[in-house]
């Protein structure tokens, strides 16, 4: 059996749809539908159904896939057994906190797809490294960047809050609101000035750095907190996200880099997808 075939099966199956698998694997939409054709016709069974938007798995195609995967899986480990002494590529990657690990788990994923001899590294967006995916607000002068994720800020609620009730949080609601805190955070310092300027007191009861313990407070009770509002964070079920009014507050994701750094154009074009 063709492995690039099921390669290109696996691609179709996971983006439900025949031309973003195109885009996944770098190739043409006719060598993933000719791929999937023949595949077809080797296994004596059609894999999906085609329809104005994509394509739908059919029962065949959901047997088919952990199969492919393991298939796979276990060539990249035959390959990898006799490729050890290879010479990786080292790619040091600087990554600011709080940006979400399922959109950036997906991310890095394509990162680590680019080549078998890339090593990609994760390091703060402080230490050496080849590119960087921060905010805009730690952007060095020199840097060339391309806007990844514009996302706005919330205050998050326990549900059962009294301003849970509320359709939009007005300023003066927050004055002697239990808050939770957190630094660094650009946008917490700017709500922080715009009390100081209205005269509004938090009642800061933690201080502390990362979006997910914020949220684990708020969930437990211990206050209210400012955090960016990316699909991860929404999906909280037991947490109330409600706006500010007169705060707008914003937050731009960016992969930032030099231009004279080598190898960046794959990187580039993985990111223009994740837009």
């Amino acid at each position: 059996m063709d492995l690039k075939a099921l390669q290109y099966f696996i691609a179709v199956y996971e983006q439900k749809s025949l031309t973003k698998a195109a885009k996944t694997c770098f190739v043409a939409q006719p060598s993933i539908s000719s791929a999937i054709l023949q595949l077809e016709q080797s296994l004596n069974t059609t894999l999906f159904s085609r329809h104005p938007r994509g394509v739908m798995p059919l029962m065949s195609a959901n047997q088919l896939y952990p199969l492919a995967k393991q298939l796979l899986g276990q060539a990249d480990a035959v390959k990898n057994l006799f490729s050890q002494t290879k010479q990786h590529i080292e790619f040091k990657l600087g990554v600011t906190r709080g940006l979400g690990v399922q959109r950036m788990s997906a991310l890095l994923k394509d990162f680590t797809a680019i080549s078998d001899d890339l090593a990609l590294s994760l390091v703060a967006p402080n230490q050496d490294c080849n590119a960087r995916i921060i905010t805009t607000d730690e952007l060095s002068p020199q840097e060339q960047h391309i806007k990844l994720w514009q996302e706005s800020y919330l205050l998050a609620l326990p549900y059962n809050h009294i301003l849970a009730l509320k359709p939009s949080i007005q300023m003066t609601d927050l004055d002697q609101l239990t808050f939770i805190s957190r630094a660094p955070c650009g946008a917490g310092d700017a709500l922080t000035q715009l009390c100081i300027t209205k005269q509004i007191n938090l009642d800061i009861r933690a201080k502390i750095r990362t979006i997910d313990y914020a949220l684990g407070l708020v969930s437990a009770g211990l206050g209210a907190a400012l955090v960016p509002a990316y699909p991860e964070v929404l999906e909280k079920k037991d947490i109330v996200f409600k706006p500010i009014e007169g705060f707008d507050f914003q937050r731009q994701v960016v992969f930032a880099y030099d231009k004279s750094t080598p190898t960046l154009k794959p990187f580039i074009e993985i990111v223009k997808r994740h837009r």
